[in-house]
């Protein structure tokens, strides 16, 4: 015991000494402030004693107090910057106590069980990490004002930090396991509750924010002043961080710490599937304006499948049986929908309301409403990019393909280099013109889209929600775009010939189902014909399946 007690008081020790070390950088940008005032204040009392009569120390005096007053201006200035500047607050889902009585109640056991101030309040995030985070600035009692909501428990001065929680956590997790990742968490409260390192935090904080108001114009120099005085307290605030961290994590030892071992494995699970619903299940919904209301519910379908697919994941399908931590809220289902929407907000940069062009929708819908429409939204599109450029083709190049309708037996012979149209561009250059036309039509959509949601080029309407805080993809390149535009063109084709249907893949997104099993090697023979300009593999592919690419294909 005097062993864990001991390195529970190095990592406070270690964390106070490093607070006191960033208020002395503070200290000394004060003193240096400071200076100047105080050459003045004894140029002028020796002025009057008669210790400095005559000249030209009267000139001396003079400017000497006309740069003192210009410092302490500017200083001035500055620290009124740094203190009101709004510290940088990440968007969440604010979880009242009446939404969620048994977490609260939870939360409040870790906290007296550790000896630390219970968080003043809780907010979920749609991610998988969870943290403390301090609101108790002036600012976040004016943002509450200004949007008509009244100042919560967590903005009192003094008050302590909020405790944010992954929001997929609550829905995979089971109540035991959720207990045992928090309590280190909820053991921060209490490094947080010392006075030097909250105010050393709330200096960095201020300084963080002042930087940023730096970044407007005609602020140049506040913010290089505060990213200098950031510069030289760097090392000491993360060096206090960590001590927090540890003194935190020695203290939960005694909660729960062998089934904590064991929890850590669902967090590494957990944000593997995240990120594959994220990016296959819920990207291609939010690219045509729809937004699935339950990804938390989601998420546990998708690592439900994940590990039966994963070997390594076997058995943690098990647990399922036990309470699941989402259990702890009074309407799950309200809270997800809340997530979900902020998550297309955070990843996708979709507004902060539903609209026409921005609505939700549940699992059930999803391949006919998204999958289908998809599909057939892109296999529209490619066909206008081909009437377009038929109609720079030489005359008759394309014309007859445009006057069958809309087939992938047309997208097969334009993009075939000993095809009718693809003779004339066997160095790809057809494929390369296509992809450019789909990528100019495809950003000319969205612009109108955004136009529509009143959104306009400068997005003034939306603010920061007009790009993704944390974008999941990289932007696609014109090959990868046509790709996915002649994979919907199949699946059209499929679903309207063959009798298949759209399905939706829990790891993998939209997929195509014929005779209800999936269609898992379609896109080697469309890299094919899109990159090497080969219809072959692809014709043999639909070939098999019965697939007739002759047939017209019907549009959005």
């Amino acid at each position: 015991m005097s062993g864990t007690v001991s390195t529970k008081e190095v990592g406070a020790q270690s964390a106070r000494s490093r607070a006191l070390a960033v208020l002395r950088v503070r200290s000394r940008a004060l003193a240096l402030a400071l200076l100047p005032a105080a050459f003045a204040v004894v140029l002028v009392a020796a002025r009057t004693t008669g210790r400095l009569a005559g000249d030209p120390w009267g000139t001396v005096t003079l400017v000497v107090c006309a740069v003192a007053a210009l410092v302490l201006l500017v200083a001035g200035v500055f620290g009124a910057v740094v203190l009101r500047a709004a510290p940088a607050v990440t968007p969440t889902v604010a979880l009242a106590e009446a939404a969620a009585p048994d977490l609260y109640r939870m939360v409040r056991d870790l906290a007296d069980r550790m000896q630390v101030p219970a968080p003043s309040a809780i907010a979920l995030t749609p991610d998988c990490d969870s943290w403390l985070e301090d609101r108790t600035h002036a600012a976040h009692r004016r943002r509450g004002a200004v949007a008509g909501r009244p100042a919560g428990p967590e903005t009192v001065p003094g008050a302590a930090p909020v405790l944010v929680i992954g929001s997929p956590f609550l829905w995979w997790m089971r109540v035991a396991e959720l207990r045992a990742v928090l309590a280190p968490v909820v053991a921060g409260t209490g490094p947080s509750a010392h006075p030097d390192i909250a105010d050393a935090r709330r200096f960095v904080r201020g300084l963080d924010a002042a930087a940023d108001v730096g970044n407007r114009p005609g602020l140049g120099w506040i913010g290089r002043t505060a990213r200098l005085l950031l510069r030289l307290c760097r090392t000491d605030a993360a060096e206090m961080e960590r001590g927090v961290a540890a003194a935190a994590a020695d203290r939960a030892q005694g909660v729960d710490y062998g089934l904590r071992i064991v929890a850590q494995e669902q967090v590494g699970l957990a944000y593997a599937g995240w990120d594959r619903l994220l990016t296959r299940v819920a990207l291609p919904a939010w690219r045509m304006g729809r937004w699935p209301a339950h990804l938390d519910t989601g998420v546990v379908r998708a690592l439900t499948e994940l590990s039966r697919r994963d070997r390594l994941a076997e058995g943690f399908t098990s647990r399922l049986g036990e309470r699941p931590a989402c259990d702890l809220l009074e309407q799950p289902g309200v809270v997800d929908e809340a997530a979900s929407l902020l998550a297309a907000r955070l990843f996708h940069g979709g507004p902060a309301e539903v609209g026409p062009d921005w609505s939700p929708v549940d699992w059930a819908a999803y391949p006919e409403e998204v999958v289908d429409r998809k599909w057939r939204t892109e296999a529209a599109r490619l066909h206008r990019s081909l009437d377009v450029l038929a109609g720079a083709a030489p005359q008759g190049a394309g014309a007859g393909d445009a006057a069958g309708g809309p087939t992938l037996e047309r997208v097969l012979r334009h993009l075939s280099v000993d095809g009718a149209v693809g003779a004339a561009g066997t160095d790809g250059a057809d494929a390369d013109a296509l992809a450019g036309r789909l990528c100019a039509d495809l950003a000319r959509e969205e612009r109108a889209v955004a136009e529509r949601a009143g959104v306009g080029a400068g997005a003034k309407a939306r603010g920061a929600d007009a790009v993704p805080l944390f974008p999941l993809q990289a932007p696609r390149s014109g090959r990868d775009l046509l790709a996915d535009h002649v994979m919907a063109m199949v699946c059209c084709a499929a679903v309207d010939s063959a009798g298949g249907a759209p399905g939706l893949d829990w790891l993998d997104g939209p997929v195509l189902l014929v005779a209800g099993a999936r269609c898992a090697d379609l896109a080697p023979p469309v890299l094919a014909l899109v990159e090497d300009g080969d219809p072959a593999p692809l014709r043999e592919w639909l070939a098999d399946l019965g697939i007739r690419p002759e047939k017209p294909v019907r549009l959005v």
